[in-house]
This record gives structure tokens, C-alpha cells and sequence, in this order.
């Protein structure tokens, strides 16, 4: 795809799961990454430029975002996908307030960050694509998932809030909504799931696939695919959308 070819991407959350998917899809149309995680061992396979950083923290953002300008120049397409899941939540009048301030200043603090800290040099240049990962439950809330709900809708207001602000400057904002994908993050929510009920991951799995019209979870490619849509310059027309990714499904 053209529409990449020769743009700064910054992505986050790509040592594994939809962002590594998205990172080696906008290379190999020839967008020039930096792939940002928390682990080194992660991002050092991926035969890309990469930075470890803690993007629940202002500091571990601007390390991230100054080390994609000083190596690869200004940045131009931002994928929003670093996060954490809510295997560990409980119902809201058991939920753990530091689970939350966890949840809450990764998956909604730190994007605030970056979008803080990228979106100058998008406007000076009249040019950017930005790609938040937010989730289905980022309009149908899952049950006792409190934190992880209130970060993925947030994410959306966020999207919208950086579509309306960066329009007049050529910046388009959106976010994909995937479905049930079989990452390791919600491998994880499978596996605290099938303990409390008592039945196999495999049968949580099944459950989760019987969702959707196509009888199955949706893949990381899938995401990476309309992500990298969003991500190019033919993606012009689409700003403040929230894209579902999920089959056919609402969940």
C-alpha cells in the first residue's frame, strides 16, 4: 500500500499480539517503525527499530516519542496499541483500586501522553494518521471488567477529542474495536476464566468463537490489516470512527 510507504510510524504494544502484527504489516508496505513495548526480548526479534519504554508513565512516553524523532525523524502515523487486560477484575463492589489505577494509567494515561506529545509535530508538518486499539468493550461493557471497560471507552473520547482538534491540520484519529482475538493477553482472561467456572480454556475458547457469525475469534492480522488502512493516506475521508473488528459480532 502506498499510502505508508516512507512515513515514521511509532507503535506501541508491539513486541507481541495485534501491534506486532501491525508493525511488520506497515514495514513491508514501507513505512519506516519504531516498535515500542516493555520487553526487549520482544521487540529484538522483530528485525525493526525499537525502544523500551514504560508507556504507563509521562517519562517512559517522551523517552519512546524522542527516541522515534532522533532515529527515524518526525513522526507521522502514531498505532496506539500498547494496554492490559482485565483477567485479574472483579465485580465493581470487589474491585481492586490499585487494579484500576493500573488499568486506568496504561491504557488511558499513557495514550493521552503520546497523543500529547506527538500531535505538535503533525500539526507543523499538516499531516498525520493515529490508530487507537480500543475493544468492543469499549462500547459493550464486559462484566467485572470495570477498569478495563472505563479505559477502552475512554480511549474512544480521546479518539474523538484528537480527530476534532487535529482535523483543520490534515490529522485523522480513529480507533479499531477488535473482537475476541486470540492473543496472549486475553489467553490470559481465558485461563482466569476457566479456573472460576471450572471448565477447560479450550471450552472458553469455543464459547467465545460461537459469538460471532464466522464461528471463530478474529486474528491479529485481521486488526493489523484495517489498522494499517487507517494508518495510510487513502484512509483520508475516515476521522472520529470507531471501527468494529469483530466478525459480525458486537462483542
Amino acid at each position: 500500500m502506498a499510502g505508508v510507504e516512507g512515513r515514521v510510524a511509532l507503535v506501541t504494544g508491539a513486541g507481541r499480539g495485534i501491534g506486532l502484527e501491525a508493525a511488520k504489516l506497515l514495514a513491508a508496505r514501507g513505512a519506516k517503525v519504531m516498535a515500542v513495548a516493555r520487553s526487549e526480548n520482544e521487540l529484538a526479534s522483530l528485525g525493526l527499530d525499537y525502544v523500551v519504554a514504560d508507556l504507563g508513565t509521562a517519562e517512559g512516553c517522551s523517552h519512546a516519542v524522542e527516541q522515534a524523532r532522533q532515529r527515524l525523524g518526525p513522526i507521522e502515523i502514531f498505532v496506539c496499541n500498547h494496554g492490559i487486560g482485565s483477567a485479574h477484575e472483579k465485580v465493581i463492589w470487589e474491585q481492586d483500586p490499585q487494579l484500576w489505577d493500573e488499568t486506568i494509567r496504561i491504557n488511558l494515561d499513557g495514550p493521552f501522553h503520546l497523543s500529547r506529545l506527538i500531535t505538535p509535530g503533525m500539526v507543523a508538518q499538516g499531516y498525520g494518521r493515529i490508530v487507537y486499539t480500543s475493544s468492543t468493550a469499549g462500547e459493550v461493557a464486559e462484566p467485572a471488567s470495570a477498569a478495563y471497560n472505563s479505559s477502552k471507552h475512554g480511549l474512544l473520547g480521546l479518539m474523538r477529542s484528537v480527530a476534532v482538534d487535529g482535523g483543520m491540520h490534515g490529522i485523522t484519529s480513529n480507533a479499531v474495536l477488535p473482537g475476541w482475538v486470540r492473543t496472549e493477553m486475553a489467553e490470559n482472561s481465558a485461563i482466569a476464566e476457566a479456573q472460576e467456572r471450572g471448565i477447560s480454556t479450550e471450552d472458553v475458547w469455543a464459547e467465545r468463537a460461537a459469538l460471532y457469525p464466522a464461528g471463530r475469534v478474529v486474528t491479529p492480522l485481521e486488526v493489523a490489516e484495517m489498522i494499517a488502512f487507517l494508518a495510510s493516506e487513502e484512509s483520508s475521508g475516515v476521522s472520529g470512527q470507531a471501527v468494529t473488528v469483530a466478525l459480525g459480532g458486537i462483542y
